[in-house]
């Protein structure tokens, strides 16, 4: 199977009318964007206070609660091939009702994660050429990413894979200058376990504190199922095997990234978590290293991070609107490029409102996404299990139980470190979700087939 761009004279079109452009490099490429490979340079201050230092072991119970829900993915996506990600999974396993819920919960991610982002961008933005301000910065990232989206997903993957191999030489070249510094002295003085364990330093209630923000750097792997109804191969199995490969490198990237840097912050003081990464680089190896990074961030990786986040929100509200479950305008796709083209505008519109009013809360704005993609993960793990657990006579223990069971005690393990603010508000999205739901019950339009 070639896994290369396909050529536009050679796109078919989905039952639903989306171009099948999408081989398996393009759906590796998608995720890793999605994901950023960057995303442990600007979280991390963030993770190290909430760690206690510890911010390796996070990555990896981060990593081990995602690799339980990717395998979910994985196994879901065989047997219910359409765009939506986790809303068409648990609809087609759970009923209406709970699909709808699953989407409404993934649609709090999907809408506040390029917030996130572009917020992130706009930190590095604002360090190089303090006379624009963030709000500024805000509204030209989002607009840059929103026009080269407009042209398709295949112009959205190509420009995915050349930000992946930015970014990638950008982690490789901080880590470099990282170990550098640490074998002159800085930090630690060597690579040492101090950021993995530390009998003074662990303390539970802290790294699933932490784990819950360490989550939020793997969300990505997850939107390549959107993508299901654009891929060009009959495999059922494609969309798990890049989910899993995105995963598989992502998580490599961020443990080695964490430990490295996790050895160098001790004795640094961070005053804005948000630019850790920059005073950390300023502190220890020189402040031309913290301009060098904002500027690479800015250019390299900035607007191109953010263009999966919207491609993924835009399928997710598509699907909603085929089923009737959102406005059917939220179907329409361009007669041209065959893209959602109001599902689009619609999120993203709402991603810059979210981004401006939340631009100096950071923290909080990743808890809110984090809710969301950990409820519907939830679902997502139930679909599993009743799926392939219960109602399979050919079930297996191991992956069609005991992951989905994993999963969901992992999940709700890290709920318990999440930010009470952002635990309350995605509590009254949950109950519009269910209010609305029912209302769509009463019209009959929760009623699908299945």
């Amino acid at each position: 199977m070639s896994t290369s761009l396909s050529n536009a004279g050679m796109d078919q079109l989905s039952p639903s009318g989306l171009k099948r452009t999408l081989g398996l490099r393009d759906l590796v490429a998608y995720g890793l964007a999605y994901i950023a490979l960057i995303t442990p340079l600007t979280t991390l201050g963030f993770v190290w206070d909430a760690s206690g230092g510890l911010v390796a072991l996070a990555y990896l119970l981060g990593a081990l609660c995602m690799y339980l829900t990717a395998k979910s993915y994985a196994m879901m996506g065989e047997i219910v091939p359409q765009a939506g990600s986790v809303y068409g999974y648990a609809r087609h396993s759970l009923g209406a009702l709970p699909g709808f819920i699953a989407g409404w919960l993934i649609l709090l991610d999907y809408l506040l994660i390029p917030a996130l982002v572009f917020t992130l961008m706009s930190v590095s933005a604002q360090t190089l050429i303090p006379g624009i301000d963030r709000p500024t910065w805000l509204v030209i990232l989002v607009g840059v990413s929103f026009v080269i989206n407009w042209f398709g997903v295949t112009i959205t993957t190509r420009v995915s894979l050349l930000s992946v191999i930015a970014q990638g030489f950008i982690v490789a070249g901080v880590l470099g200058l990282a170990v550098w510094a640490l074998y002159h002295g800085k930090g630690t003085g060597g690579l040492t376990l101090a950021p993995i364990y530390s009998a003074a330093a662990f303390d539970p209630a802290k790294v699933f504190t932490a784990t819950s923000i360490c989550v939020l750097s793997f969300l990505g792997f997850d939107a390549i199922s959107t993508l299901s109804e654009e891929v060009r191969s009959n495999d059922p199995k494609l969309i798990g095997r890049a989910i899993m490969r995105v995963l598989l490198i992502s998580a490599s990237i961020f443990f080695v990234t964490t430990w490295v840097l996790g050895n160098l912050l001790p004795g640094v003081e961070i005053h804005d978590p948000a630019a850790a990464i920059f005073e950390l680089l300023a502190a220890q190896v020189g402040p031309w290293s913290a301009v060098a990074l904002a500027w690479l961030l800015a250019i390299a990786v900035g607007f191109a991070n953010a263009l999966p986040m919207q491609v993924g929100v835009a399928r997710v509200l598509f699907a909603m609107g085929r089923d009737r479950q959102l406005p059917a305008f939220f179907a329409r796709l361009h007669p041209k490029h065959s893209t959602p083209h109001v599902a689009m505008v619609v999120s993203t519109a709402l991603s810059l409102l979210v981004a401006l009013a939340l631009r100096d809360d950071i923290e909080l704005l990743a808890s809110f996404v984090n809710f969301g993609a950990l409820s519907a993960f939830l679902l997502l793990h139930l679909s599993v299990l009743v799926r392939l657990g219960v109602r399979n006579p050919q079930r297996r223990i191991v992956p069609h139980v005991l992951v989905p069971l994993f999963g969901i005690v992992v999940v709700l393990a890290v709920f318990t470190g999440m930010h009470r603010t952002a635990v309350e508000v995605g509590l009254v999205w949950l109950l519009i979700g269910l209010a609305y739901g029912a209302w769509l019950r009463s019209r009959g339009r929760s009623k699908l087939d299945l």
